[in-house]
């Protein structure tokens, strides 16, 4: 059930900066006039946060290895966590990879499944990001049917092959431990990553078959940790317009200059740096090179990047809040979220405005989190 409400006292975040003016809702939609009147002193609103690429929602699908009995249920567990985490709209990062287990075919099909049985009833916008390996091209054409079968519309292209170690004929590290816990011999998963590394000359030509059918088709495309403003460029052509966690200042430098979307994690911010040592989400946010700032591997650090952006005055927490909101939404292409001007999905983040705590979280003007002093300021 939607809310028709008069939301007064609250800080409330517009492009402009925090304004003091009421915010109304009325049919899932932010209104020029609402209905009940909730007091909201003392705490801050503001559009709520769209994750575009999150991969959190593993934890709760497997807790412990080989507890993957009920996937629908993990799902709505993960809501859960995103809602409680102010987030609105999210798309779930999941892998279509040789690498197997959980970012395996059929893992990737249980998951869909199970996110199409429990759409319909949780409040959160979920939505799906599909992790294609571009070595896998016996499996092209299934992947083009397993994008139009579950209509998924963002699609991200990613290579984890150990290139250097296959091309030198080592042995990659950590091989053992990753073919056991998926349940594969050691040695014949060696083979299968050597037969890939020996087919990617045959890579070019149906990658470009492959996304010109799904440009077609409307799904939007990304590539995963681009390294040089060459390779951007490459996939550039392709109509490939969405750079995922440039690995290089380079990378994303070419990204912004040409147009495309640069997405970065919000971790990458929260920990002051990346975690492996590529290039710094802090310095391409000072210097205007990101659209747009995903959850990654931690549905928290999306509301607190934005506030250490604003704090350390990198921007203004309008522009700070942009990324983890309106940028992330126009990645995706919903130009019907983001922001609170009338007309948009009534879809709102509520924190404590001393400890900024997440209070409220509504999509499309239902609660999906309320919690503390500020339920009992809704439900009075």
């Amino acid at each position: 059930m939607t809310l028709a409400l008069e939301l007064r006292g609250a800080d409330v975040l517009h492009p402009g900066g925090l304004s003091r003016a009421p915010l109304a809702i009325a049919e899932g939609r932010i209104a020029t006039a609402g209905g009940r009147v909730v007091d909201l002193t003392g705490f801050t609103v503001l559009p709520g946060i769209v994750d575009a690429h999150g991969d959190g929602f593993e934890r709760h699908l497997a807790p412990r290895r080989g507890a993957m009995k009920d996937i629908s249920a993990g799902l709505v567990a993960a809501e859960a966590e995103l809602a409680a985490n102010g987030i609105t709209t999210a798309a779930l990062a999941q892998f279509y990879s040789w690498e197997g287990g959980m970012r395996g075919p059929d893992f990737a099909t249980s998951v869909m499944e199970g996110l199409a049985q429990i759409r319909g009833s949780v409040v959160t916008d979920l939505r799906a990001q599909l992790r294609f390996e571009v070595s896998m091209v016996d499996d092209y054409d299934a992947v083009a049917a397993f994008v139009a079968q579950y209509e998924i519309g963002h699609v991200v292209f990613n290579d984890h092959l150990p290139h250097a170690a296959l091309a030198a004929g080592k042995r990659p590290p950590r091989l053992t431990g990753q073919a056991l816990r998926i349940g594969r011999n050691p040695e014949r998963h060696l083979e299968a990553m050597q037969e890939l590394h020996q087919g990617m000359d045959r890579v070019p030509q149906a990658l470009a078959r492959l996304t010109a059918d799904l440009a077609a088709a409307g799904v939007c495309m990304g590539s995963h940790d681009d390294r040089s403003a060459e390779t951007r460029a490459e996939w550039r052509t392709m109509g490939v317009t969405i750079a995922e966690f440039p690995e290089t200042m380079e990378a994303a430098e070419a990204a912004y200059a040409g147009g495309d979307a640069v997405v970065m994690g919000a971790p990458n911010i929260v920990r002051g740096g990346s975690h492996n040592g590529n290039a710094s989400a802090v310095d391409m946010a000072a210097m205007g090179c990101v659209h747009a700032l995903a959850s990654d591997y931690h549905y928290p650090s999306l509301r607190r990047a934005a506030w250490l952006l604003a704090d350390a005055g990198i921007c203004d927490l309008a522009a700070a809040w942009h990324l983890v909101s309106k940028g992330p939404a126009k990645v995706l292409g919903l130009d019907d979220r983001g922001d609170l001007a009338p007309g948009q999905r009534a879809d709102l983040t509520v924190l404590d405005s001393v400890s900024r705590r997440v209070v409220a979280t509504m999509a499309a003007g239902r609660i999906s989190y309320l919690a503390g002093d500020a339920a009992q300021r809704f439900i009075a």
